[in-house]
């Protein structure tokens, strides 16, 4: 029997509708319930393409007894991430509060009727493992413990409540170009010069980090900031992390060798890492990075579009299996080459080049690699081709369709970036751009997301202003069109108005109000964009906003100075602010 998310556009609610679990979508509805009976709250937050979300559905929300449970002890309310961002980034702040590190999704709260939160954590197993209570155990702990103590509860929640408003303390120091040095040095103590990129497992592309360096490369001309970019663009298009057959990127590596993916693919890291390879490109002239580009922006198009709009994401699960479409055992693979009519000797030499074997690298199968980009492989188009009549046969990986607006902003921009290389992306781009603002920025509103053919409901965030602006604004820079900048200019002044208040920047205002975070996290940071277009525009003469800009910095120096590898982009937006002034 469907639930209370029957009705609802959000492709991570439908999945969830015939849950035996009586979901509710965010609303007064639930809440007044809540209130209502005086239970409390289970929150259960995520998106269409995450793995443990799906994990935690199958092992969980489908089975009847913890439905139950959750039924009559609980008002269970379900929350996309990507159509509510505001209340996710909400609940990550709440999250990391009580548990001292950061979160991830499926992300479970537990509020009282009044939402203040008293528990929470991420995945939820359903048995007891990993030092993690079994989820219907803790479910009878809180309910017990709601009944008996809510006192108790509330004031921990009001606890936490008051720790998410501290008073602003700013601790302003000199910002100068000794910055550069700083970032660099803190880049090398990460960097992995074994394997590329930055950090340990799970691994992820970090493209801000690597845009920046590549700023300041072009600013020193210190060959070693050259080199970490150049061999972590190497080891990701060696590794499984680029799809190959394809095109496309996946979301992170689960191994340091950029081998085995989480095979789902985001429209912002596709948009991100083409932007990336071509920029390196226009360094390096490596004809590698270009093809690279061009191949994943072509994938976007092909696979993730539709209209010349893009979708959010697709799936790393198939028929309840991670990365099944993308896969290979050795026989289908053999036998699909052999097929397409290369001899027994260039069948072994060509699959060995690609990594696939009899024994396989993941779960005895092949994940397709290469072992070094440089390299020309005899018979790769032929064996590529092949590989891919295999999965034209499969079944694709669900596509979530909804379109962001941070997202294909983020995704147009690349798109006329890439027309410096082949004019075709020029005209895709501009249609792109005529789709998006024809979709999303309605009675001169802009909008966050829209699903489908309805019109979008949630109004535009802090990113999805920066993101939309910077997009404009390299239309502007390729067409000349003054149209363009002045848009730019106009979204500009919106965002101040709706998001800047005495020196500080909010995400989001109402009822889930935060603060802008300066911190690049999957892609650049929102208030970095957002200074990043008020600089240029400022630079172009259409309007002079660098008071604005000099005293974001200033508020967040002490930070940026300190750490400014947590702040790529907003570091590069000081650098270049210092360079002028």
């Amino acid at each position: 029997m469907a639930n209370k998310l029957k009705n609802e556009p959000s492709l991570y609610l439908q999945q969830h509708a015939s849950n035996p679990v009586n979901w509710y979508p965010w609303g007064e509805e639930a809440l007044e319930l809540a209130r209502e009976h005086n239970l409390p709250i289970f929150l259960s937050i995520g998106y269409s393409s995450c793995h443990w979300c799906h994990v935690m559905e199958h092992e969980s929300f489908e089975n009847e007894e913890i439905a139950k449970v959750l039924n009559t002890n609980f008002i269970s309310i379900k929350v996309d991430k990507e159509e509510r961002t505001d209340i996710d980034k909400y609940f990550q702040e709440v999250y990391t509060l009580m548990n001292g590190r950061s979160g991830g999704w499926p992300t479970s709260i537990f509020l009282t009727p009044e939402l203040k939160p008293f528990y929470s954590a991420t995945y939820i197993p359903p048995v007891p493992k990993h030092g993690m209570m079994a989820f219907d155990e803790l479910l009878a702990t809180i309910s017990k413990k709601y009944k008996a103590e809510p006192d108790l509860l509330n004031e921990k929640g009001d606890e936490i409540l008051n720790a998410l408003r501290p008073k602003m303390k700013i601790e302003a120091t000199k910002l100068d170009i000794d910055i550069i040095n700083r970032f660099v040095s803190q880049a090398i103590s990460l960097y992995d010069d074994k394997n590329g990129g930055f950090g340990k497992t799970p691994k992820f592309p970090q493209v801000s980090t690597h845009l920046t360096l590549l700023e300041l490369y072009k600013i020193t001309n210190d060959k070693k900031i050259l080199d970490m970019v150049t061999f972590s663009l190497n080891a990701m298009a060696r590794g499984g992390i680029y799809d190959r057959v394809d095109g496309g990127f996946c979301r992170y590596s689960t191994d340091e060798r950029w081998l085995v993916p989480h095979f789902e693919k985001m429209t912002y890291d596709n948009a991100l890492l083409s932007e990336l390879y071509l920029k390196a490109y226009d360094v390096t002239k490596n004809e590698i990075y270009k093809d690279i580009a061009t191949l994943t922006i072509d994938f976007m198009i092909d696979k993730m579009s539709h209209d010349g709009l893009f979708y959010a994401a697709s799936d790393a699960d198939n028929n309840g299996i991670e990365g099944e479409y993308f896969v290979y055992s050795f026989n289908e693979a053999i036998e699909a080459m052999v097929v397409s009519g290369l001899s027994e000797k260039e069948v072994f030499l060509v699959a060995d080049e690609l990594d696939i074997s009899l024994l396989g690298n993941f779960e005895g199968k092949s994940i397709v690699n290469v072992k070094d980009t440089n390299k020309k492989i005899s018979n790769y188009d032929i064996a590529i081709t092949a590989l891919q009549d295999i999965r034209s046969k499969r079944e694709y990986p669900q596509i979530d369709t909804k379109v962001i607006t941070s997202w294909n902003s983020m995704m147009i921009k690349t798109l006329f970036v890439a027309s410096d290389v082949d004019d075709k992306y020029l005209e895709i781009a501009k249609n792109s751009l005529s789709q998006l603002i024809a979709k999303i920025f309605i009675d001169n509103t802009l909008y966050h997301t829209a699903i489908g053919d309805g019109k979008p409901t949630v109004k535009a965030f802090l990113e999805d202003y920066a993101y939309f602006a910077d997009m404009l604004l390299w239309a502007y820079d390729k067409t000349k069109n003054r149209n363009y900048l002045e848009f730019a200019g106009d979204i500009c002044n919106e965002a101040i108005l709706k998001f800047y208040k005495n020196r500080h920047w909010s995400y989001t205002n109402g009822i889930f109000a935060s603060k802008a975070e300066i911190y690049d996290s999957s892609y650049p940071s929102s208030l970095a964009m957002v200074l990043s277009s008020l600089d240029r525009l400022t630079m172009l003469g259409l309007n002079d906003y660098s008071r604005i800009v000099a005293d974001t910095l200033e508020v967040h120096s002490h930070s940026l100075m300190r750490q400014p590898i947590s702040s790529p982009m907003l570091t590069s937006v000081t650098v270049r602010f210092l360079n002028k002034n």
